[in-house]
């Protein structure tokens, strides 16, 4: 059962992304320049990220607590984040609604019900917040680098061009606050939550 609701996960994401290829291919007309431009985006990174190791789990291959949970809080964040500060910025219809809604809403939440039904509970350390952080703040140093090189910033939250470095600097450190927080509040979920398999079981 846990295999086939991950391999619903995986093609969730795997479609969103797909569709969201199409759509993007339709504005840039090549493979090359499609790529890079989608490469810029944290949905897309995560997703992507959730798509591969979902599959994996499909696949029978065995993915830690850590990781799956630590993915988990990924894609929330990326939710969270599209709900709150970007929903509504850039009017959308047909294929890019489609996998806007597939990315930004049903993958966080196909992902976070996989959790609380599948992953084994109880193997979370407190320290793993500040290790998923590396993600995001790699991410962060990531696109901010490649806002250099061709001044394209992909939220306007971290547009360093229109706000400048210390608002963004206060911006990101606001986020990644609320990341780490939601981190140690999915540790206590997990050590607390009815349902899963305990540790070590399926």
């Amino acid at each position: 059962m846990h295999r086939l609701a991950a391999a619903l996960v995986a093609l969730v994401c795997w479609a969103g992304i797909a569709i969201q290829f199409s759509a993007t291919y339709g504005h840039e007309h090549q493979v090359a320049a499609t790529l890079w431009t989608l490469a810029r985006f944290f949905t897309i990174i995560s997703n992507l990220a959730v798509a591969i190791a979902m599959t994996a789990v499909a696949l029978g291959r065995r993915v830690s607590p850590f990781m799956l949970v630590g993915l988990t809080l990924a894609v929330l964040l990326v939710g969270i984040v599209y709900r709150t500060l970007l929903a509504g910025l850039h009017p959308l219809s047909g294929p890019a609604l489609v996998a806007n809604t597939l990315l930004h809403d049903i993958s966080p939440l196909a992902m976070t019900t996989y959790w609380l039904l599948f992953v084994p509970r109880g193997s979370l350390k407190w320290s793993a917040p500040w290790r998923w952080s590396l993600f995001p703040v790699v991410y962060f140093f990531y696109v901010l680098g490649r806002g250099q090189i061709d001044h394209r910033y992909p939220y306007p939250f971290i547009d360093v061009g229109k706000l400048g470095w210390l608002q963004v600097g206060l911006n990101a450190a606001g986020i990644a606050l609320g990341f780490i927080l939601a981190g140690f509040l999915l540790v206590w979920i997990d050590r607390w939550r009815p349902l899963g398999p305990t540790r070590g079981r399926r």
